[in-house]
């Protein structure tokens, strides 16, 4: 039984190390870049959640690579279907970001933050796939969106600021 354990923590993984360590940085990285902008716009999820939301979509897009590679291993008794990980990865993530929209005083707030997270979760999928182009691409595309439609609002005059946080509040002494 031990040496079963020892096999299976130390020995060879179905997916090589590169894959393992690299799509995961990916993942990390693309989604940093979309967080940083949230951040700076002190919206509600900024670079952390950005990030940690793909970190984990990665990770599940892994794992279904890996069931995948153990599925004739696993029997006829067992089935793959590797839709299923993206509809939970979209339906976590939509639960998440259903929680930062608000509607107060007339008004919609964070709906762009809540879209972002959900393709964070886009990008890290594509990223645990392998699928660098279109992780990439997708990331560059968002910018586009969320900064070049910005800049237009603003000249609109459509363009509402984000209100300072509770912290940031505390600290400028406008908080509780």
């Amino acid at each position: 039984m031990l040496e079963a354990l020892s096999q299976e923590i130390f020995g060879m993984p179905q997916l090589d190390y590169v894959k393992l360590l690299v799509r995961p940085l990916g993942a990390l990285i693309f989604a940093g870049i979309i967080g940083f902008e949230r951040e700076i716009g002190r919206r509600p999820a900024g670079l952390r959640t950005h990030m940690l939301i793909s970190l984990a979509a990665c990770v599940y897009a892994l794992i279904m690579l890996t069931l995948l590679g153990q599925s004739e291993t696993l029997g006829d008794h067992v089935t793959t279907d590797p839709i299923r990980v993206v509809e939970a990865v979209t339906e976590g993530v939509a639960f998440l970001a259903a929680g930062l929209v608000v509607f107060t005083k007339g008004t919609v707030r964070g709906l762009t933050t809540g879209a972002s997270m959900w393709l964070c979760a886009a990008v890290g999928l594509a990223c645990g796939i392998g699928e660098w182009a279109l992780a990439a691409f997708t990331t560059v595309m968002a910018l586009c969106v969320i900064t070049v439609i910005r800049l237009g609002e603003q000249k609109a005059g459509t363009y509402q600021k984000a209100p300072l946080d509770d912290r940031k509040a505390e600290e400028s002494g406008h908080g509780r």
